[in-house]
């Protein structure tokens, strides 16, 4: 994708955090379910997390994404390099190696919050993460946000 005065976004892979990203708690609503399998038409998904709520794999069972388990925010960044070039989002500090090394990072704060790390490691910013799938799912919010 590219975008005016910005540059040529190549990502194919969009890398998530679960906890405080996805859900709250541990858990996704159903529209965000929803907007998760609509994605995975246009990106491979995959979740990292450290699974705090122990949800992960409930969670996500049944969508065609890529699910693993990691402790630390350089394991997660291991994991995610593994699909770069990658969008990554995030909220958290174990997330700040994920985004920072990320073509594309959305930082949500949502009802968890966010830490300023994760804030200062990203390119957007969103109050929820169905912003933030739906931005990749129409190019032109993306564009829109971005462009020079």
């Amino acid at each position: 994708m590219e975008i005016p005065n910005y540059g040529v976004l190549e990502a194919k892979t969009v890398v998530f955090d679960l906890n405080g990203t996805l859900g709250e708690s541990g858990k996704m609503g159903e529209e965000v379910r929803h907007l998760m399998e609509r994605l995975t038409d246009r990106y491979t998904v995959v979740v990292l997390s450290a699974d705090t709520f122990g949800t992960l794999e409930e969670e996500l069972k049944g969508l065609p994404v890529k699910v693993e388990r990691v402790s630390s925010g350089e394991e997660k960044l291991e994991k995610a390099l593994e699909y770069a070039p990658y969008i990554g989002v995030g909220n958290g500090n174990n997330d700040v190696p994920m985004l920072e090394n990320a073509e594309l990072a959305f930082c949500v704060i949502g009802k968890e919050g966010a830490t300023v790390d994760a804030l200062l490691a990203s390119d957007i910013v969103v109050t929820d993460v169905r912003d933030a799938i739906a931005m990749l799912l129409d190019e032109k919010k993306l564009i829109a946000t971005l462009r020079r």
